[in-house]
This record gives C-alpha cells, structure tokens and sequence, in this order.
C-alpha cells in the first residue's frame, strides 16, 4: 500500500469511525449533562480550537468579511447547530437509542433534494426513486416497532424535524453570501448555532454543573470536542481536497451502520426487525441519492461551505455527522456552493 494510500484510508477511517460514534457520545453526554447547554458549550470550545488554528495558519486576515456575511453564516450556524444537533440532543435525552437516531437523521439528502425540487432544480430519475424509498425507511422507522417501549413517537419525530432542520441550512450554504474564507465561515456558524442552544437551553432551565456529571459524560464530551468536532474535521477536511468526491462521500451512509452497531455492541441498544428493514431501506437510499451527486463530481450539498458531516453531530457535525468544512479553494477549484 502506497504511503498515498494509506494516509488516504486513514483519514476515512477516521471520518467513519469518530463521526458514526458521535450519536453514542451523545448518548453519554446527556445522562448526566444538560443536553443543549452542553451542546454549546461544546462549539463554543471547538470554535475556539479552529480560530486559534485559524491564525496559526492564515493570520488575522482570514476573518475579516462584511457583518452580512458573519450574519448568513451565524443562521446558518442556528439550522445547523441549534435545529440540527440539539434536537438530536433532546431525543436522545428522551432515550431514543443513539442508532436508532443516527438513521433518522441520515435522511439529510433525500430533505435537500425535495428543497432543489421546489427551487426547480430537477434531480435525475435515479435520485427521485431514491427520495421516495427513503421516506418509506423513515416511516417505518417511525413505527412501534422500531423504538423500545416507554420512548415516545415525539423523541423520533423530533430527530425527522432536525434533519429537515439541518437540510434548510445545508440548502442555503450554498446560497447565501458567506465569509470568503470556508474555515472562518465554519467558526461563524459554530459561534451562531452555540449562541443559539445557550439562549434556548437557558429558557428551559438548563443549568451547566460539571461537578454533578459522571466520569462518562465528561469524557464523551471531552470526545465530541475533540474528535467529533476537530480531528474527523480537519480528516474530512483534507479528503475534500485530496480524494473523489466519489469516495468521501460514503460517510453518509456508512456513519449511520458504524452508529448502529457501535450502540449495540456497547450500549447494549436492541435491534428490532423494524429497526433493521426500515434503517437498511434508508442506508440504501441515502447511498443512492448520494452517489448521484458524486457522480456529478460535487460534494453534497453543505459540504463545501462550512460545518458539517457531523450531524449528531450531521455530523456529524454530530453527527451530524454529516458535513460544509474548510479545504482551500485552490485545491477544490470551486464555486461558492454547498452540500446536497
């Protein structure tokens, strides 16, 4: 195997692992920590880490942007941040199982395709096939059957409003005038969708006390920042400009089988036959509609503007995975546009 080679298979390693094990970090943080107070406080240190990288490597220059486009970036951060991954948070809060969460919210793509339909972008066959055997994994994920007993349809539910959520902001990455650099972009929509879950978290009644967390929740979080939010990045990061489109974009399908199996094999997650049909019609048409875009040789939509992958963190950021990150334009040789 060629140096090239490994560093490649490395980096997606990364990306697979760290961003489909968010959703059970998630899971962790919130036994023992307020779920959107610490979801804040979690982009607020990441963006905090990317500045300071930020500087080391561009200087000062690199954020300075007109106060429209730190405000595009900052809604974007809110759809993303706040809509996205702190509706994770409260489901997973309400004891929907992080895998089981994670295939919810794969549904990102199939959200966006619907939302370039109604802007009149008309995808091709195979993706509208795609869109609708999607939605028929989701409602059957939807079912009964699919969550254990005493979690509610509203936990569910709540993780399908959060993928729609992150697709708007997916969407309109691409579309609204944003700070030219891509890393200060991302540190803007960090900052916005940390602000976001703060003010919302605070009307609530959350209140942030380390000193009454568990060992675990302090570790899983201390992971998300970390890993979640600046390793599996900055891997991500370097795939975009090194790598096929093609390939890179296999996290989001495979992020949520890594979710799944990493709730079941650690958290002892159970896997219904429900679970299994409606998240492997899903998984399946996810890859569908994504492998359309990459074959088109564009990053998903979301995908080159900003946060991303990561949406438990979609992801991954949390997450969202899913993703939207920052490769130099020389090297991508892009337009100012976004994920699909």
């Amino acid at each position: 195997m060629t140096p090239a080679a490994w560093k490649t298979w490395t980096a997606l390693g990364l990306v697979y692992v760290v961003w489909g094990s968010t959703y059970l970090a998630i899971h962790y943080v919130v036994v023992g920590l307020p779920p959107l107070l610490t979801a804040a406080a979690r982009f607020g240190v990441a963006s905090v880490l990317l500045a300071g990288f930020l500087v080391l490597r561009r200087g000062g220059a690199a954020f300075r942007a007109r106060l429209r486009q730190w405000a595009g970036a900052a809604v974007i951060g809110l759809l993303l941040l706040l809509g996205g991954n702190g509706g994770v948070t409260l489901a997973e809060r309400a004891h929907l199982p992080s895998g089981l969460t994670a295939l919810l919210i794969a549904g990102v793509p199939l959200f966006v395709v619907l939302l370039r339909l109604l802007a009149r972008d008309l995808p091709a066959g195979r993706t509208l096939f795609g869109v609708a055997l999607g939605f028929v994994g989701l409602a059957v994920l939807l079912l009964p059957g699919a969550r254990p007993v005493g979690v509610s349809l509203l936990a569910a539910a709540t993780v399908v409003c959060s993928s729609a959520l992150w697709s708007v902001g997916s969407y309109l990455a691409s579309r609204l005038d944003l700070p030219a650099d891509p890393l200060a972009t991302t540190i803007g929509q960090m900052l916005g969708g940390a602000a976001g879950l703060l003010i919302v978290g605070l009307a609530r009644g959350e209140r942030l006390d380390p000193s009454r967390a568990g060992a675990s929740a302090l570790l899983a979080f201390g992971y998300l920042v970390v890993f979640g939010s600046v390793v599996a990045f900055t891997a991500y990061s370097w795939l975009l400009g090194t790598t096929p489109v093609s390939t890179v974009a296999t996290y989001a399908y495979v992020n949520p089988i890594v979710a799944v199996l990493l709730g079941a094999v650690i958290a002892g997650e159970p896997l219904s036959l429900t679970t299994l049909v409606g998240g492997g019609v899903t998984v399946l048409a996810v890859a569908v509609v994504v492998s359309e875009r990459a074959g088109s040789r564009q990053p998903p939509d979301g995908e080159r503007r900003g946060f991303g992958g990561d949406r438990g963190e979609p992801g991954t950021l949390e997450a969202t995975g899913a993703l939207e990150t920052y490769v130099p334009e020389e090297r991508q040789g892009r337009v100012r546009s976004s994920r699909t």
